[in-house]
């Protein structure tokens, strides 16, 4: 995606950040046609950067991994009926983990990778994993690269109040057992973002988070 490219879409999602409706988006849907096309051209060099480090990406199309902008109101009818960002996830139904997410636009830009909010069984194979021994995670955890993008995990407003079932109280990972989700995110600013190459960016991230993907895909594959 050019430069203009990339200012072209975040003004595009601006305007219909103020605008929030099918009328508007009818009257604008050239703006919007236009702007998908900057994205897929955008997550088709994205792609094809990541598969040089992970053949995983190969298997994808950029329309195959780019999420739908309307929301699902059937139980959230005070959503907007639009998401005001073009969001995009390499993922494949047998995937536990996710390698890469990334979304682009004022109100939601994010890049991240990792778990979060697993299956009990998956969040189990991953705690026990931790508890069988969590050095190497560690390790990952407070890696220079990781510890300067990410500043370390996520933080997990869902974690529980508890050490879980099954583990001492006096585990020395604790904070690491009583996790939900094992994500690592960031958020760009748009300054950087529009600026900038946004596959630099992405490769940036994924490679840093990489090693704790490597991680989770082991703990989990038992």
């Amino acid at each position: 995606m050019k430069t203009n490219g990339k200012q072209y879409v975040w003004d595009f999602f601006e305007d219909l950040k103020k605008n929030n409706s099918k009328d508007w988006m009818d009257e604008n849907r050239k703006r919007y046609h236009t702007a998908k096309q900057y994205w897929l051209d955008e997550v088709e060099a994205i792609l094809e950067r990541l598969s040089q480090h992970d053949p995983f990406f190969k298997q994808f199309g950029p329309k195959d991994v780019i999420m739908r902008i309307t929301n699902n109101r059937m139980f959230h009818k005070d959503k907007p009926i639009y998401r005001t960002n073009f969001s995009c996830a390499p993922f494949t139904r047998e995937e536990k983990i996710s390698k890469i997410f990334f979304s682009f636009g004022p109100e939601f830009t994010i890049i991240g990778s990792g778990l979060y909010r697993p299956e009990k069984d998956v969040l189990q194979s991953v705690r026990e994993a931790i508890d069988y021994d969590a050095q190497e995670l560690l390790d990952i955890l407070s890696e220079n690269k990781f510890q300067k993008l990410y500043g370390g995990l996520a933080p997990d407003e869902h974690q529980l109040k508890r050490v879980p079932k099954g583990f001492p109280k006096d585990h020395p990972n604790v904070e690491l057992l009583r996790r939900k989700s094992f994500n690592a995110h960031l958020k760009p600013s748009p300054e950087k973002l529009i600026k900038g190459s946004l596959p630099d960016i992405i490769e940036e991230a994924f490679v840093a988070a990489l090693p704790l993907v490597k991680w989770l895909e082991k703990a989990t594959s038992v």
